[in-house]
């Protein structure tokens, strides 16, 4: 542990809480921006989460300002300090990166707030970086001890081979990969996900985060990827990308298996899995590990589709639940098309609701798990929130930082 911060110092840090939450969003867009003037530091990030339009400045913000608010009560923080350190794990973030980090975020502090950031302030600001900086540190060293240590597993970024390709939708691959070493691969967590490095022409070094859509095993890793409408724009890069090059055969980078949202295997409890489009990837995963593993558990898989013709894994995920009465599939199509039959296609037209959800599924039972765009996750959280379930019993993952969603599911809690 780091040594405690000294009274004055958090003192000062809870007094800066009206500047951060009137200003915090354009520290952190300046932060970015005097650490992006690193190219090598630059290269360490998800570029798809940044820029103007970007969720991650924002979600820093918030994130910046929960610190302040909490900082003589730590341990509201505990589950955030996880989640960070399992996106840096993904990342390859290592304890050398840090320092660049305090200085562009000491630098936009100031630059920012002008006068108002005394040499107190910044050295108060200072004290509280690297005292979780030093907390973050020390995680991440255990998980990638951890990594290295399992069977199977590794640290940095190893390759990996395209073995196939599987048309999923009209708009969703899956893609097979291998280890090109022949090894074991690490049994990942369901639910998890895998940080990929990419070296793209014209684009340079890429990082992005995919969630792993199939069951642990020791072979090799699935990873469902959905073709996006604009594949000049950061989110589209990569994924299109996959789409228009990596036939079997291509070789890919990726670091070990990451991520604190997975399913929990310790208890047979009652578990309802609901995703929206491609935030099917860890419910497949999830949902093929209890099928194989624990097939009594009671079990719900309800998901959202726009229509049959982006519906991917329908036949796989029907394959799954056959001939058991414990594990029960649910599909909603929000827009069917001429093609989809209403109880052949899909179970029901329109939006999965909470509403639907606490009168259709154990809501005093079951525990929640959740992955899809953003508006569906912030509809579906807070609603089951409104409904009565406890926030340990509502977990999710989504495409990015967990900026507002989190802001409002905790205020819905």
């Amino acid at each position: 542990m780091p040594t405690p911060l000294s009274p004055s110092t958090i003192a000062i840090v809870k007094a800066t809480v009206p500047a951060l939450a009137e200003h915090g969003l354009t520290v952190t867009l300046r932060m970015y921006e005097r650490l992006f003037r690193n190219s090598e530091i630059r290269d360490l990030f998800n570029q798809s989460h940044h820029g103007e339009t970007g969720s991650q400045p924002k979600a820093l913000a918030q994130a910046v300002l929960a610190y302040a608010r909490n900082i003589d009560n730590l341990g509201a923080l505990s589950g955030a300090v996880e989640r960070i350190a399992q996106k840096h794990v993904a990342l390859n973030i290592l304890p050398e990166h840090y320092p660049y980090v305090a200085d562009a975020l000491l630098g936009a502090i100031q630059d920012v707030l002008g006068a108002a950031a005394t040499p107190e302030v910044c050295n108060a600001w200072g004290e509280a970086y690297w005292f979780l900086a030093e907390l973050l540190i020390g995680r991440e060293a255990t998980i990638y001890r951890d990594l290295a240590g399992r069977p199977g597993g590794w640290n940095g970024w190893r390759e990996f081979r395209v073995d196939r390709v599987v048309p999923e939708s009209d708009t969703i691959r899956s893609f097979w990969l291998k280890p090109t070493d022949g090894r074991q691969v690490l049994r990942h967590e369901p639910g998890q996900y895998l940080g990929f490095l990419f070296d793209l022409p014209e684009h340079g070094r890429l990082k992005r985060n995919y969630s792993i859509s199939c069951a642990p095993n020791d072979r090799a890793y699935r990873i469902t990827v959905k073709r996006e409408a604009k594949p000049d724009e950061p989110a589209g890069i990569v994924s299109n990308w996959l789409h228009d090059h990596a036939e079997p055969g291509q070789i890919v980078r990726a670091a070990p298996p990451a991520g604190d949202f997975f399913l929990d295997r310790a208890t047979d409890h009652p578990i309802v899995l609901v995703s929206g489009g491609v935030g099917l990837t860890p419910m497949i995963s999830m949902l093929e590990t209890v099928a194989a593993e624990s097939p009594q558990r009671p079990t719900w898989y309800v998901h959202g589709a726009l229509n049959g013709r982006v519906h991917a894994m329908r036949e796989h995920a029907r394959s799954l639940v056959a001939n058991n009465e414990n594990l029960r599939l649910h599909t909603f199509y929000a827009e069917p098309e001429g093609g989809d039959r209403l109880g052949e296609s899909h179970d029901a037209s329109g939006i999965i609701s909470a509403k639907w959800l606490a009168e259709h599924t154990p809501h005093q039972l079951a525990t929640y798990y959740l992955c899809g765009p953003k508006p569906f996750l912030r509809s579906l959280v807070n609603g089951l929130l409104r409904e009565g379930v406890p926030p340990s019993r509502v977990r999710y993952e989504f495409f990015g930082p967990a900026d507002e969603l989190l802001e409002e599911a905790a205020q819905a809690a």
